[in-house]
């Protein structure tokens, strides 16, 4: 079986399904970064409010720690505090006929498995294999996980983002990666149209998810360096190590090249 891949508006070459899977699997899992150049000092322009950063270990999950600190990140914009757990979504993805086994997805997967099993605080779920609580407590109500989620992320409040000069602007398209197993649909647009976007979307402090084609992580700053040259500055899933203390400053040049896909509210794309 062969298919093609497009990254940024560029047509890949035909190679094998199972090349494929190897390349997008082998960067997902915590490792030593690659994203944050060496010897650059960076000034900070923008920094959101963000939950503590997790580690996602030697999970291939970081499209769920990604989409839900954006969610995170979105609600302190609002001054409402919630820390939600990637453990429970990984318990119940395991449900899914077409989940791998590698447990690898779509940060807009995530929000299909939130609307379907819902969600929990990080505190009532900590690890993978504990029990998924029945109940979610809140402010001294009871909910159950699809209550609360809700609450957290409302049906259609996210939209999906990519850039494929291959494919027609401004209409919804099934984004054909092996990692897309709930046949999630984007919004294409042009990539510069897409860098402003996000841009000026976490300048307004909302919270993005985004993903290249081996990780997912959560923008939540803009910064420069001492050339002038400006980054995103992004949460990762790594724990909250090195220099930056679990950070990454990703330059803009790098989001026009590798970017596959960037999730944000309605609010924040339509101002």
């Amino acid at each position: 079986m062969r298919i093609n891949y497009y990254l940024c508006g560029v047509k890949l070459k035909k190679i094998a399904y199972s090349t494929c899977l190897a390349i997008l699997v082998s960067g997902c899992a915590h490792q030593t970064s690659n994203y944050t150049p060496e010897g650059k000092h960076f000034t900070t322009d923008v920094l959101n409010r963000m939950t503590p950063i997790k580690n996602q270990g030697q999970s291939q999950t970081c499209w769920i720690y990604a989409m839900l600190a954006a969610i995170e990140t979105e609600h302190l914009r609002w001054g409402d505090s919630v820390n939600l757990s990637p453990y429970y979504i990984e318990q119940m993805i395991a449900q899914e006929k077409d989940c791998p086994a590698s447990k690898r997805g779509e940060p807009t997967t995530l929000i299909t498995m939130l609307e379907k099993y819902g969600i929990c605080g990080y505190d009532a779920m900590r690890k993978s294999d504990a029990p998924a609580p029945k109940w979610v407590f809140m402010l001294g109500a009871q909910y159950t996980p699809q209550e609360f989620a809700r609450s957290v992320c409302k049906p259609g409040e996210y939209i999906a983002l990519m850039s494929n000069d291959a494919l027609p602007y401004n209409q919804e398209t099934e984004l054909d990666i092996p990692d897309n197993w709930t046949h999630e649909r984007y919004l294409n647009i042009p990539m510069d149209s897409l860098l402003v976007k996000t841009e000026r979307a976490v300048r307004n402090h909302h919270g993005v998810c985004w993903e290249d084609e081996s990780h997912a992580m959560t923008i939540v700053g803009l910064a420069h360096d001492e050339d002038g040259e400006r980054y995103f500055i992004m949460k990762n899933s790594w724990g909250d190590q090195g220099p930056h203390n679990g950070l990454e400053y990703y330059p803009f040049s790098r989001f026009n090249q590798e970017t596959i896909a960037v999730e944000m509210t309605r609010e924040a794309y339509e101002p």
